[in-house]
């Protein structure tokens, strides 16, 4: 899962805070428990002392360290014993002095060898959909509460479905889509249809529940992709060729991408390319693609390459939305 080097750093930023409180919680209890029992402090010294003896003694060179080793082990087992003992009478935990990580699994490093824990991947999960929610409203967007109240169960005009069995069989591809991504049927989505049927608040729904799963997930505009692709290749200063170069390798890399509003940007030669270039390279990689328009395939053909045409129709599960704009009949119920 390749998340967003911005939202590995802030979730790693996080888990090193949350070490650092516990640190020194733990420090001042020591310091408290040692204050009031003094005994304590002694013993755990000793205890600490034990560890050396038992590394020099596994370390000896010349006997056999095993009488050695059981004999500190030993003495070891007794002062822990004493110690545990001493804090039990004194009204406080036997291991009140042991140093407990938040993550056991992990000791609150964020990693498990190469692996990243469960721990950062959570925190990752949530700083990731924080930056969803700049572009996205994620507030109450969910599945449970998209409704098909405001699509007609009449007949629509050249379709075979009304309005809300349509939507009715798209909601449960999205749904489907989010809860089984990676492994659904359909690697890629295209969300078709004129404004205001429920594009974007499916895709909303998407970019949640995918992301709460664990995978990285990003979404933005055309205009705004296709101006980084833009910057990238243009750019005269260092700095921002880079961080373009940055916002392009995420496009390109993330576990999921969901491109809204596709044919909202000035179409140009460049932008062609450009949507030739992600389409095919998340593609080859194997990475899933979800993508909004309100252009039909037939105006997407006439639009952009037809290579672009080729592999999104040959690529691509089409969803066509039809029906009455939400948006409006919502404000006339107001």
């Amino acid at each position: 899962m390749a998340y967003d080097p911005n939202v590995l750093r802030r979730a790693t930023r996080r888990l090193t805070e949350r070490r650092r409180r516990r640190e020194e919680e733990q420090d001042r209890r020591r310091a408290e428990i040692f204050q009031k029992v003094p005994q304590a402090a002694q013993l755990d010294r000793e205890l600490r002392r034990t560890v050396v003896d038992i590394i020099a003694a596994s370390l000896r060179e010349g006997s056999d360290p095993a009488p050695a080793l059981e004999q500190v082990r030993t003495r070891n087992l007794d002062l822990q014993s004493r110690l545990a003992e001493l804090l039990r009478r004194n009204g406080y935990p036997p291991d009140a002095l042991e140093d407990r990580p938040a993550c056991p699994r992990c000791g609150d490093t964020g990693w498990v060898g190469a692996e990243m824990c469960s721990c950062l991947r959570a925190l990752c999960t949530q700083e990731q959909i924080q930056e969803l929610s700049k572009l996205l409203d994620l507030g109450e967007q969910s599945f449970d509460t998209f409704s098909l109240d405001y699509y007609s169960d009449r007949p629509w005009p050249g379709e075979s479905e009304t309005p809300r069995e349509r939507m009715d069989f798209i909601r449960d591809v999205c749904y489907n889509y989010a809860t089984k991504f990676p492994k659904f049927i359909y690697r890629n989505l295209f969300l078709t249809g004129a404004p205001g049927l429920g594009k974007t608040f499916l895709s909303a729904c998407i970019a949640r529940t995918v992301s709460e799963r664990g995978y990285s997930v990003v979404y933005d505009t055309a205009v705004n992709i296709f101006a980084r692709f833009e910057e990238q290749k243009f750019a005269r200063d260092q700095e921002e060729a880079r961080d373009a170069r940055d916002e392009t390798r995420r496009y390109l890399q993330c576990d999921l991408l969901i491109l809204d509003d596709l044919g909202s940007e000035m179409t140009t030669p460049f932008v062609q390319s450009a949507l030739y270039t992600l389409i095919n390279g998340r593609l080859t990689a194997q990475r899933r693609t979800v993508i909004s328009s309100n252009l039909s395939m037939d105006e997407v053909r006439r639009r952009y390459s037809a290579q672009s045409a080729s592999r999104l129709e040959g690529e691509y599960r089409v969803l066509p939305f039809y029906g009455e704009d939400i948006r409006l009949l919502r404000k006339g119920k107001e």
